[in-house]
């Protein structure tokens, strides 16, 4: 038996996604009515979380294309209408479970999520320029991916992602931009123009803390911290908030940069965390004939993974080696991480080599509920 009209044009609507929330407005409450005339027009009224949604016209376009593909659909009239206080109470507590308690949920016995605080002992090794295109190099294999920037002071990723968009507030919660299947936040999208922020350690606390209970990134399979350099308030915090992140170390090649990186990985042994491995940057310059000339010298992500091994006591890797590469630096100026506006060069290949590698990492059981009882 063929489906009737009404029937189509409903499974219709639940192929439109929300941009911010990634799940189907019919799953959302967004859908207040639908009205499908004998002539085959379809009325479709739409409530927004806001008044001031900034994708509302990708929710409008998205819908009209939806329903203008379902044969026996004449014409598309979608209206938008703001949801009440009492509808978004109940979407929050839909999107954060009972109560709509807020807290972090990463933290949650039952979190499959893998977290990745990504570190390094000084500024300059390509550390935020690595994070982001490690989430997208994930996000493109189908993983869903979200970014922190808690380099409060250096905050570089929303440009990295070509982000301009504000988050959402949706009363306590917001609802981060997403950027090539990546949600970001960041205190860089809450700032005016190119403004300092000049924050002591208390309220750098308590920013982390607020990105990650208020901020709503749904059901992820990874989660980037992309750190500010070295070992200070920010690094103590992301193992106060989120004790079971491991650590991910950038380096360069030369043996100063690598002395200075293992402080990095180092305080793992007083955190209790664990280094998921090492990442060196800038490791060569690939020349026409062939040759690899080492600019910052050799060996020294290889030398750091000894290292951090011995003084951590685990196998910390050394999970990749990335070319110097015009084109990434190009990339992340226009927005466009070089894994996918340039997925076939050298670092490109290398950076998703790295990202296939932290995604095979098994989550691990500990604090998880098994469900089992003995008999």
């Amino acid at each position: 038996m063929s489906p009737t009209l009404e029937q189509s044009v409903h499974a219709a609507l639940a192929t439109v996604i929300d941009p911010e929330l990634r799940r189907p407005i019919t799953e959302l409450g967004m859908v207040d009515s639908v009205e499908v005339s004998g002539n085959g027009r379809v009325r479709l009224t739409v409530l927004l979380t806001i008044a001031g949604c900034p994708l509302k016209g990708t929710i409008t376009a998205d819908s009209e294309k939806a329903l203008s593909a379902v044969p026996g659909v004449t014409g598309v009239e979608v209206e938008l209408k703001v949801m009440n206080q009492a509808q978004r109470d109940a979407l929050k507590e839909q999107l954060r479970g009972a109560g709509g308690q807020r807290g972090i949920p990463f933290n949650q016995p039952g979190s499959l999520t893998k977290v990745f605080a990504v570190a390094s002992g000084k500024g300059g090794v390509g550390k935020s320029s690595v994070t982001v295109n490690l989430a997208c190099s994930l996000a493109a294999q189908g993983l869903r991916v979200g970014i922190v920037d808690a380099d409060v002071y250096g905050f570089s990723v929303p440009a990295l992602m070509g982000i301009t968009q504000a988050p959402t507030r949706v009363d306590d919660m917001i609802l981060p931009p997403v950027a090539y299947g990546v949600k970001v936040i960041s205190i860089g999208m809450f700032v005016t123009g190119n403004q300092p922020v000049a924050w002591r350690g208390p309220m750098l606390h308590r920013a982390l803390e607020q990105f990650l209970t208020d901020v709503y990134f749904g059901d992820l399979d990874v989660l980037f911290l992309d750190l500010p350099p070295g070992t200070g308030d920010i690094a103590i915090s992301v193992a106060q908030l989120l004790p079971k992140a491991e650590i991910l170390v950038v380096t360069t090649p030369q043996a100063a940069a690598a002395d200075v990186a293992e402080r990095a990985g180092a305080i793992a042994t007083q955190t209790g965390q664990s280094v998921a491995g090492i990442i060196e940057n800038m490791s060569y310059l690939e020349m026409p004939d062939g040759g690899r000339m080492a600019l910052f010298g050799s060996g020294g992500g290889a030398v750091l993974a000894e290292r951090l091994t011995a003084t951590v006591g685990a196998a910390v890797p050394l999970l990749g080696e990335i070319p110097l590469d015009i084109l990434l630096r190009e990339g992340g100026d226009a927005g466009l991480p070089i894994v996918l506006g340039r997925p076939e060069t050298p670092a490109a290949i290398a950076l998703t080599g790295i990202a296939g590698k932290l995604a095979a990492r098994p989550r691990g059981l500990t604090g998880m509920k098994l469900g089992l009882q003995p008999r």
